[in-house]
């Protein structure tokens, strides 16, 4: 018997046992001391649960590599995927006065528009990528406010996309939407996600005009125009403090508005959120607790037959079934620059949305070049990008590297930056990671508890 390298939590009176392959598995305190000094039974059930979990084995070192190796490769894949998401940043003018706005530099929102030359340059650069099926999603600002645009780059890159299959996506507060826009969305497939911060008050509160007015009935209207065009529509719910006190609330308003899915985020610290955060921010306990009520509705809603899915759980989910999704967020190196580029409507061209973001509160720190000089091979062998991956390789990260939920985890440098200064947090479990760890505590308690109604229901969840 031999210990395979194995990270561990307390979970009541046992303990939870994780390794680089994702499999998991709880066992006994005392069942545990036993694994530590390798005094297992071999005959017994729990030898045989270790070795299927690739705890420990029996067999060579160099078989148990040669054997193994194929899994490892497998869950890293995403290393060998080129960059795949480009992000067109089409202006960063907008009709809306979100409280967290994290496009602006935190005081007023640049008014760039992006022109048709920075346009196809920028598409010029996306498909020297070498990875064949592309995501290209329309980012502002508001990004309907410069739609002439969008679409001279939707008909630039079919004219020019090669052997390139093009996704086209657009994240959009809606309340712009027309007949033409809707006729180009359907046309060409485009997945749309917009946000719906919860009930009125709470939308309108997050999310209003900028003069002022509220946007939630142009929004719930817009909804139906698309579902009605026959196109998908996602929404994304982004928690302020005022949110905190309407969990069932915000549930609730997805459930009535016929959604399957809703994505609970919480702030980043970025643009007005960092400068308003005394006002708006919260720690992260207080999100987790947040988190927790607004799960627990949502798993009692689906035990009385309403199918509805939290989609921050549902790819941990995943991820801890053995499915690791190319999820840009939850990578180790991350996403940015190896995964996805932004093309800023100045021409600039960052690691990632979140590197654009910080470039506006005016730390062009995660830039990587620009649409008139750079082509794709330049900014990927760029430094920035070089340091931005050897960053958030969270095996080599100070307690990243052995904690109990690193297999399923990732870590952000430009929020690390933006916080603390640094691409590698300096101070240990910080507020990203906090969430995160919360929610994956919240998930392994369900496990732990092993309540089959809930298992079926998060399973569900999964799929």
């Amino acid at each position: 018997m031999k210990l395979n390298y194995f990270n561990f939590k307390q979970f009541g009176d046992s303990v939870l046992m994780t390794n680089d392959f994702g499999k998991y598995v709880f066992v006994r305190k005392e069942d545990f001391q036993s694994i530590l000094s390798l005094n297992v039974d071999r005959e017994s059930e729990l030898y045989k649960l270790l070795i299927e979990r690739k705890m420990i084995y029996d067999e060579s070192d160099l078989e148990y590599s040669s054997v193994n190796k194929y899994a490892l490769r497998g869950i890293k894949g995403h290393v060998n995927v080129a960059t795949s998401l480009h992000i067109f940043v089409v202006t960063t003018v907008c009709n809306m006065g979100c409280v967290y706005c994290q496009a602006n530099n935190g005081v007023e929102c640049s008014h760039l528009i992006m022109n048709k030359e920075m346009a196809e340059r920028a598409v010029d650069i996306a498909l020297q990528s070498p990875e064949r099926s592309l995501c290209f999603e329309f980012q502002g600002g508001e990004p309907l406010v410069n739609f002439e645009i969008i679409k001279h780059i939707v008909q630039y890159a079919e004219m020019h996309k090669g052997k390139h299959d093009i996704a086209y996506t657009v994240v959009t507060n809606l309340t712009l939407l027309n007949d033409e826009m809707l006729e180009l969305f359907t046309q060409y497939c485009f997945g749309i996600s917009t946000s719906i911060d919860g009930n009125e008050l709470v939308h309108n509160n997050n999310r209003p005009y900028a003069n002022g007015d509220g946007t939630f009935k142009k929004v719930i209207d817009s909804v139906e125009r698309v579902r009605k065009a026959g196109l998908q529509i996602g929404a994304i719910e982004t928690t302020t403090r005022f949110s905190l006190d309407f969990p069932k609330e915000i549930v609730h308003t997805y459930i009535d508005m016929g959604f399957e899915s809703i994505f609970i985020r919480p702030l980043t610290p970025l643009g007005k959120a960092a400068k308003s955060w005394g006002k708006i921010g919260y720690t992260s306990e207080e999100f987790i607790e947040f988190y927790q009520k607004a799960l627990d509705e949502l798993i009692e809603i689906n035990k009385k037959g309403r199918f509805i899915k939290e989609d921050h759980a549902a790819i941990l989910l995943r991820r801890i079934r053995g499915d690791f999704m190319n999820y840009m967020e939850l990578r180790s190196p991350c996403g940015a620059g190896v995964g996805q580029l932004a093309y800023y409507a100045d021409g600039n061209i960052f690691t990632c949305d979140e590197g654009r973001m910080l470039h506006e509160m005016g730390q062009s720190t995660f830039q990587l070049g620009n649409v008139y000089s750079s082509n794709y091979t330049d900014l990927i062998n760029n430094n920035v990008c070089k340091t931005v991956c050897a960053s958030s390789v969270l095996e080599t990260i100070p307690t990243c590297c052995d904690c109990v939920y690193q297999p399923y985890c990732g870590t952000c440098p430009v929020v690390n930056y933006a916080l603390d200064g640094d691409v590698i947090e300096k101070q240990p479990r910080g507020y990203k990671c906090r969430i995160y760890s919360g929610i994956l505590d919240y998930l392994f308690s369900k496990f732990y508890k092993n309540d089959m109604e809930t298992m079926r229901i998060l399973n569900s969840w999964s799929d």
